[in-house]
């Protein structure tokens, strides 16, 4: 299935039914009186976060959803049916804009959680809501409301807890694939990630988190070179971003710490947040460089680095440093808990959602 975080629908609530004028005609009462029944309320349209979902895609050819209308009132007093309601089921993580305001109607961050797009007209008064001791024949009733239509903007935002940043073949995709189970592309040439990969990093019994990695960042990102700069956005979810560096690239006119200033100016340049969001520094690729030269390699870029703290150096490909990274970073995770949080804005409290069916 193809990775799909962005999408434009337009959802339509149905109309409420119509109110209805009718009086009680009945053998031997020639006076029954007013019985108009009140119409229907209009479907309502839901988003629903559901972890089993992990891409837009189906929102990307079916744009328009329509909720049912509501049944016009009839006679005897009886109510007509309301319209069913719709629920859209979106990937937990997913941010839902109005398309012409920009407003955020629905940031959809657990499983389960939903949220009102549109809601269905109420539905109109029979005239039996208008009789009294000086109208006894009432012939007014109402219509039914129209519902709400909206354009809506659909952004998608994987939840992690760690992201991964770094220059094509910095050896991103390399390291997910040595502390997690997840197996993204690997080759020898630059952009073999073409969409974001998620791994989860089991530490010990009961303990892991999350790692996103996106593809690699150029210079220019914020411009439009590259791929990276289209899923920056998916680090904005996460705790600690990670600055893998290529300290044995093939490139001789390459300059690892050059590069790797340039990548936190196109952050800054994107999203000045994410530059404020704790980094470290992962100097990867050690098994290229002989074993006698690697310490004064490494000393001599954490010293044109400025001497970070902290700072990591393995490899990837051999797992050397890994298991020491993941535990400093589960650490740094207990330690440092988001605090819980209320209701999102545009979030329907449950008890205030009538039944709903998926649609």
């Amino acid at each position: 299935m193809r990775f799909i975080d962005e999408a434009a629908i337009e959802v339509q609530a149905g109309k409420g039914g119509d109110g209805v004028a009718s009086f009680r005609r009945e053998k031997y009462v020639p006076r029954g009186g007013p019985n108009g029944g009140d119409g229907g309320r209009g479907g309502s349209i839901f988003a629903l976060a559901d972890r089993n979902t992990n891409t837009l895609v189906e929102y990307r050819f079916a744009r328009l959803h329509r909720a049912k209308n509501g049944q016009n009132g009839m006679g005897s007093e009886c109510a007509g049916r309301g319209g069913d309601d719709v629920v859209l089921t979106m990937p937990v993580g997913t941010i839902v804009k109005d398309a012409d305001t920009g407003e955020i109607i629905a940031d959809l961050c657990r499983d389960g959680q939903r949220a009102l797009l549109a809601r269905g007209g109420k539905g109109g008064l029979g005239n039996v809501h208008f009789k009294s001791s000086t109208n006894r024949a009432p012939r007014q009733c109402t219509p039914g409301e129209a519902g709400q239509t909206r354009r809506l903007a659909l952004e998608l935002r994987v939840l992690a807890d760690v992201g991964l940043l770094g220059l094509p073949n910095a050896g991103k995709s390399t390291f997910i694939r040595a502390v997690s189970a997840a197996r993204p592309k690997v080759a020898d040439y630059p952009f073999t990630t073409l969409h974001p990969n998620l791994g989860v990093v089991r530490v010990d019994q009961g303990r892991s988190f999350v790692v996103a990695d996106i593809p690699g960042l150029i210079e220019g990102a914020a411009e439009g070179a590259g791929l990276g700069h289209q899923f920056l956005r998916h680090l904005a979810r996460t705790r600690l971003l990670l600055h893998i560096v290529d300290v044995a690239p093939f490139d001789p006119d390459a300059n690892p710490v050059r590069d790797a200033a340039a990548i936190v100016q196109e952050l800054q340049r994107h999203d000045e947040a994410l530059v404020q969001k704790p980094r470290w520094l992962v100097l990867n690729k050690l098994d290229l460089i002989p074993a006698d030269e690697r310490p004064s390699t490494v000393e001599d870029l954490l010293e044109r680095f400025g001497r970070p703290e902290p700072v990591f150096t393995i490899s990837a490909l051999t797992g050397d440093g890994c298991h020491a990274l993941c535990f400093a970073i589960m650490k740094y995770l207990d330690a440092n808990r988001p605090p819980e949080t209320g209701d999102v804005a545009g979030i329907e409290p449950d008890d205030a959602l009538p039944e709903t069916r998926e649609h």
